[in-house]
């Protein structure tokens, strides 16, 4: 005899249980899935620190990526905005020897003008376009994934509505920022990534860990548009969308 299936309220009851402090989405393993970009953001990190001396990897989150490049340049340092995560990203980067710094996302960071030849920064929430100029050095480049507009609106749209395209996440306004804080492109792509959530639990989940996808989520507020997206799952099968990632690398010139 099959077990019987959660009911919505089990399932919503997991996906509010667990913690979103950190980047990591290990919880998601068999709920649901989102493609990688043919890229591989993590390699090209990988490569680029290990010829780098002096690094700075910006909006770090957990450090969960950054943890997992296999050569540390001498000077490593990252910054983050949101105190759970802080510590988690000590945690995490110790082992390379990483500094983390607690800093606001557009505030002007506590490092020299100049003081590293590589910043990164994976899903920023914004880019300071200025101050990553600021602080790298003549020839230092800039590798970043970038959030796409539009990231996962499918399942935005279905639980609050249409809402508006964010200009500021396009590639057009990235050459533009980019070219103004007077760096050189050197890569500039986008591509759309296939994300599947099998059950409503993991829907949850992703939009608590997930903040900006819909701004002020909270299960109480959604209820109805939730049980009417569990209910579509149930009858039609996993629900897709996609999420949009940019590629962005570029020069400082000399």
């Amino acid at each position: 005899m099959s077990a019987t299936p959660p009911t919505f309220d089990e399932l919503v009851a997991e996906g509010v249980a667990v913690p979103v402090d950190g980047w990591d989405f290990s919880w998601f393993v068999g709920r649901a899935t989102e493609e990688r970009p043919s890229w591989g953001y993590s390699r090209l990190l990988g490569d680029r620190m290990s010829r780098a001396t002096a690094a700075v990897d910006l909006q770090t989150g957990g450090g969960e990526v950054l943890a997992t490049i296999p050569e540390p340049p001498p000077l490593l340092v990252a910054t983050e905005s949101w105190p759970p995560n802080v510590d988690v990203a000590r945690r995490n980067l110790a082992p390379l020897g990483g500094r983390v710094v607690a800093a606001a996302d557009r505030s002007e960071l506590p490092f020299r003008t100049g003081a590293f030849d590589l910043v990164a920064s994976r899903h920023p929430v914004d880019t300071h376009w200025p101050e990553v100029a600021r602080l790298l050095r003549p020839g230092g480049t800039l590798l970043s994934q970038q959030i796409g507009p539009g990231t996962v609106g499918e399942l935005a749209e279905v639980i609050a509505g249409p809402l508006p395209a964010n200009p500021r996440r396009g590639t057009a306004w990235i050459a533009a920022e980019a070219g103004a804080a007077g760096l050189e492109l050197l890569d500039l792509r986008e591509e759309a990534l296939r994300t599947v959530f099998h059950d409503i639990g993991a829907v949850v989940h992703f939009l608590r860990k997930v903040i900006w996808i819909v701004p002020g989520f909270t299960v109480e507020r959604y209820r109805d548009e939730l049980a009417a997206l569990h209910r579509r799952i149930e009858a039609d099968g996993p629900f897709v969308a996609y999420a949009r990632r940019i590629l962005v690398e570029a020069r400082k010139p000399h």
